[in-house]
């Protein structure tokens, strides 16, 4: 019996032994295989470019991106409205002039309060409808979006809410200014740009109902509340993309009107409390995207900016003064067609300056082009110590660096029904 057990043990212990190493080597080979596969897609990225995609249709759209770079783009215009709270009154401006000489763009890109006028504008690209908005920014007050409580000042941010406000009176405002109920509806294709709460990622909305949609896009943190849209909650748009001109780019655009509320350059503050310089580092990184998406724009794209002058308004919730902004928006605007002949209509002469306006301890000027060059040292495509985009006109074609791209792609809508 002795005999017999250690024989049926040594045969046991044997078909294990050699199971088992059957079994690493089948491991082994699968581990090998599955890194050849890696190495070769990593590989294959870098012939493309170094860019790196996410989704299940990755390779479909790297096939696509590949077939359209051995092509040359097809000529397309893109009006990019970038956000900037009340100042956003300035593009309502810069929108009258475009919309006097017949400027329509193929696509409108908006984010916050870009995402409001670009959605206003894509619904009636008309002088009638760049009309009403104008009446609609000129009725606001602070009141109206701001409403006025029993807590005031600093108390307001320790609430047990979300939000300071409530977005019912900024609801209101919007839904009086669009001429169609859904982006799908609008005269011009519109896309506009919300910060998911889920990842923190982009969230891009080409159809659905307009105004939760924007108010989605200009919800700013801690002043409005995040709007929640098929299930997920979203916050300003502005956070991670403020000017979207990169999405332009990547849909083909060869020729981007950018509208800026301010120059986009952000010369911080010195901070005085711990507050304000959370703030200003809110401002510099959102900034940051946007010099860094100048910086690398493709060699055939032309992007011609509209931008505002710094100083004209108090605070976030001030709609003092509108009309100079609007006036100073149509200034901006006037040079910019005198200049590159945007629209069906010529431009006859310079306009005149808008007239500064003053208060007990504020003082507004306006800023003044000299020749191809801004006091605050950026042309027409950028700025001027670094490279500059392509432009018409006299200022000299920047290098670009095309195929550039963010780091973790953006998230579209799906199509309907899809």
């Amino acid at each position: 019996m002795t005999l017999a057990a250690s024989t049926t043990f040594a045969v046991v212990f044997t078909l294990f032994v050699v199971a088992a190493l059957v079994l690493v080597a089948l491991t082994l080979r699968f581990l090998v295989r599955q890194a050849s596969a890696s190495r070769a897609r990593w590989l294959a990225e870098q012939d493309d470019g170094g860019r790196s995609r996410q989704g299940p249709a990755a390779s479909v759209e790297e096939d696509e991106d590949d077939e359209a770079s051995d092509e040359e783009r097809t000529p397309m215009t893109a009006l990019v409205l970038g956000g900037g709270s009340t100042r956003g009154a300035i593009q309502i401006g810069m929108l009258q002039v475009l919309a006097e000489h017949g400027f329509v763009p193929d696509r409108v890109y908006g984010s916050s309060v870009g995402a409001i006028n670009g959605v206003g504008f894509a619904t009636d690209p008309t002088l009638d409808g760049v009309e009403r908005m104008t009446q609609v920014w000129l009725r606001i007050r602070r009141e109206d979006v701001y409403p006025q409580g029993r807590l005031h000042g600093p108390w307001l941010y320790l609430q047990q809410r979300d939000a300071v406000y409530s977005n019912s009176g900024l609801r209101a405002i919007v839904e009086e200014g669009f001429a169609h109920e859904r982006l799908e509806d609008a005269v011009v294709p519109v896309e506009v740009v919300a910060t998911s709460l889920t990842d923190g990622g982009e969230r891009w909305f080409t159809y659905g109902p307009a105004v939760d949609t924007v108010l989605a896009s200009s919800a700013m943190p801690a002043i409005f509340p995040a709007v929640e849209i098929g299930g997920e909650r979203y916050i300003d748009g502005g956070v991670v993309d403020n000017v979207p001109i990169q999405r332009a780019i990547d849909a083909g655009a060869t020729r981007i009107v950018v509208l800026l509320c301010s120059p986009p350059v952000f010369e911080p503050p010195m901070s005085r409390r711990p507050v304000e310089g959370m703030v200003n580092a809110l401002f510099i990184a959102i900034h940051a995207r946007f010099v860094r998406d100048m910086a690398r724009l493709p060699e055939d794209v032309e992007v011609i900016l509209c931008m505002g002058p710094e100083g004209t308004t108090r605070d976030f919730d001030d709609f003092s003064t509108t009309e100079h902004l609007i006036a100073l928006g149509r200034a901006e605007a006037s040079e910019v067609v005198r200049r590159y002949g945007l629209g069906t209509a010529a431009y006859p002469a310079p306009p005149l300056p808008v007239p500064a306006i003053r208060s007990d301890d504020h003082r507004y000027t306006v800023e003044r082009r000299v020749g191809d060059r801004r006091s605050d040292g950026w042309t027409a495509g950028g700025p001027a110590a670094g490279p500059a985009p392509q432009v018409d006109g006299p200022s000299p074609p920047g290098p670009g660096s095309p195929g550039a791209a963010a780091a973790a792609g953006p998230v579209t809508q799906p199509d309907p029904g899809t």
